[in-house]
């Protein structure tokens, strides 16, 4: 059986003055994915998401929703629904309620739309909390009644913007955990937009990796890690070294620009003996990152790499050590000229 793209972005363009928040993007979403719009504030991805929502419309090209153009419809005309970072609770209303109204809006019956908002309630884990008010929630609790008033009007896209980001490390984890669980079981597409690469790696199927309006690379969360195709990919999704064709072939790669991970850097203490393409550094820098530790070691040329290794190996190196440097041959990926 085919997967039809549930949404299509044909040439889509949205203008602020002269500002383009989104440039001739081209996208399809298929149906039942977990896409995840990635960049940094100003990259155009939320933009987009507002775009597919009908909180904005563009100033060209098409949209087309499970086969409709949506160009030009308001929100509540689209099959879609939108979970806001900051969820949008009714402060008066009692949990049950703000489940329920969007099903009041529609004309439902107190009956019916009281049973469907406990079934939604029920899918996030949320029973018998309907009589509660807001205020009485965790901040894991809220972002769940925000997912299930929007479920509970059976949309055919689910738009997430930054639903996490007000939540602590821990909780904003688990959630992690939970969102992609609940999407698993209900088939449902959601569209997923955020600057965190951990949380976009972690759950998306698919990521668009946005940068000045247009998409830069779109992917599966290996091939955007592992294969970044430009500069700012590479700097942005994971951090990789990036390399001028020089400094490659110095370090045996290919003369060309690329990225380099830095966990990828084979890395020798100086009383051990080095192979013959092995190149001198000195530790400039060490910083804990819990299960592993980042260096940063200078060349002879003055060039600086990021290098990570294991935390339980990395006492045997300090500040201001020589070290060797072995790289695989494998570990150069190639980049787009700049």
């Amino acid at each position: 059986m085919t997967i039809s793209g549930i949404v299509r972005l044909e040439q889509v363009s949205r203008h602020f003055g002269a500002t383009r928040a989104v440039d001739a993007v081209d996208l399809t979403i298929t149906e039942g994915e977990f896409f995840a719009m990635l960049g940094p504030s100003g990259s155009g991805k939320t933009t987009c998401l507002r775009l597919i929502g009908g909180f904005e419309q563009p100033d060209s090209g098409h949209i087309v929703i499970d086969g409709q153009r949506a160009e030009g419809l308001p929100p509540y005309r689209r099959p879609v629904n939108t979970v806001f970072q900051d969820y949008a609770l009714f402060p008066h209303m009692s949990v049950g309620q703000n489940v329920a109204y969007g099903l009041k809006v529609r004309g439902q019956g107190r009956a019916e739309r009281d049973r469907e908002a406990l079934d939604a309630l029920r899918l996030v884990r949320l029973d018998g909390l309907a009589d509660r008010r807001p205020s009485q929630l965790s901040g894991g609790q809220r972002q769940r009644v925000a997912l299930a008033r929007a479920l509970v009007l059976h949309p055919k896209v689910l738009l997430l913007d930054e639903p996490l980001g007000a939540l602590d490390l821990k909780l904003r984890e688990e959630m992690q955990v939970e969102l992609k669980s609940l999407q698993r079981r209900l088939g449902l597409t959601f569209v997923f937009v955020t600057h965190d690469q951990g949380e976009a790696l972690s759950m998306a199927d698919r990521v668009a990796v946005f940068d000045r309006g247009k998409v830069a690379q779109l992917g599966t969360p290996e091939d955007v890690h592992d294969r970044p195709r430009t500069r700012f990919v590479a700097g942005f999704v994971g951090a990789a070294n990036v390399l001028e064709p020089a400094v490659s072939a110095a370090l045996g790669g290919p003369e060309a620009l690329v990225s380099l991970r830095p966990e990828k850097i084979g890395l020798l203490a100086p009383d051990t003996r080095p192979r013959d393409d092995a190149l001198e550094a000195r530790i400039v820098d060490i910083s804990y990152q819990g299960a592993f530790r980042r260096l940063q070691v200078e060349l002879r040329t003055g060039m600086r790499l990021s290098v990570q290794v294991a935390a339980s190996i990395s006492a045997s190196f300090s500040q201001g050590m020589v070290v060797w440097l072995n790289v695989p041959s494998a570990a150069f990926n190639l980049l787009e000229a700049d």
